[in-house]
């Protein structure tokens, strides 16, 4: 069974940036899609970002947008979240998730089936 293992998360300011990774623990990242959901206290679960399997597919959440980042590098078995001028709002547990082999699909959470257990970021304002 794969595991999703995140890391990087912290406490930072409003405005500063960050970066949290996500690797799998088998080597068969390169053949599907990834995304990051976070959730907040209180909250439902919002899609972050999404980075299909080729990297020809990407999307993000509409408060995401223009701010964070997603990548992957297949050689490293790894993939990115960058996130930049982060905001209070952005306070949250992230997770880690992996879609269907070879499916473009990224952009709901019904379109992954395995999830890390969370990286907690927490901005300051």
């Amino acid at each position: 069974q794969v595991r999703l293992v995140e890391s990087g998360g912290g406490l930072v300011q409003a405005g500063d940036s960050l970066r949290i990774s996500c690797a799998p623990t088998d080597r068969t990242f390169r053949n599907y899609g990834m995304g990051w959901f976070r959730q907040a206290p209180g909250k439902e679960r919002e899609f972050v970002a999404g980075i299909s399997w080729s990297a020809s597919r990407i999307r993000y959440g509409h408060s995401v947008e223009g701010r964070f980042t997603i990548s992957r590098d297949d050689a490293k078995n790894t993939v990115y979240l960058q996130m930049n001028n982060l905001k209070p709002e952005d306070t949250a547990v992230y997770y880690c998730a992996r879609g269907a082999k070879f499916s473009p699909d990224v952009s709901s959470d019904r379109d992954y089936d395995t999830w890390g257990q969370g990286t907690q970021v927490t901005v300051s304002s």
